[in-house]
């Protein structure tokens, strides 16, 4: 194990942790999100929204068809963080602005989505996919539009006046390639 100083820049930059600290957060207004999930309903895709500010790591799922085997598989890994709800809009009308709202299946689905989902949220929000081809799968991360994981390594380059060329940055995704 690893000891020291532990930073985070956790879903793509929303999040950011210096020394164990929130010190960063970029919240998804409650009304953007409430259309994310709308939008997504409406091409019968299972929303999943990311909450907790404070690096809690909330999950809030009014349910999800079982057909849809990643997510299932991902609640799963996720519990015991994952909270079920009868109504997920009104869960945001109690609840603090969430991190993202989340979106998983197969990647025709997913890509699918893509369009309906900007067309709903307009500049309201980023749209990030991370896509597996071997798995056939597929994930979107609705975000706040400022959000992204090449900005929030640009914030602590500065922060901590290190250089671009004193930077490694290692990605695996699509949701890695603004910052690669």
């Amino acid at each position: 194990m690893i000891g020291g100083r532990l930073d985070l820049v956790l879903h793509n930059g929303a999040l950011i942790f210096e020394n164990g600290e929130v010190l960063r957060r970029r919240l998804l207004p409650r009304e953007t999100a409430r259309k994310a999930v709308r939008a997504g309903r409406e091409r019968r895709a299972d929303p999943v929204i990311h909450c907790g500010a404070g690096g809690e790591g909330r999950l809030l799922v009014e349910g999800v068809e079982p057909s849809n085997t990643l997510l299932v598989y991902y609640l799963d890994k996720s519990h015991p963080d994952v909270i079920t709800v009868p109504d997920l809009e009104a869960a945001l009308e109690h609840d603090e602005d969430p991190l993202q709202v989340m979106f998983g299946g197969g990647i025709p689905e997913m890509t699918a989505l893509i369009p309906h989902l900007e067309g709903a949220l307009g500049g309201a929000a980023k749209i990030e996919r991370t896509l597996y081809p071997h798995a056939g799968v597929g994930i979107l991360d609705v975000l706040e539009p400022t959000v992204g994981k090449a900005e929030a390594v640009s914030f602590l380059q500065e922060r901590w006046g290190v250089g671009a060329a004193e930077t490694l940055a290692i990605g695996d995704n699509w949701n890695d390639h603004e910052m690669l």
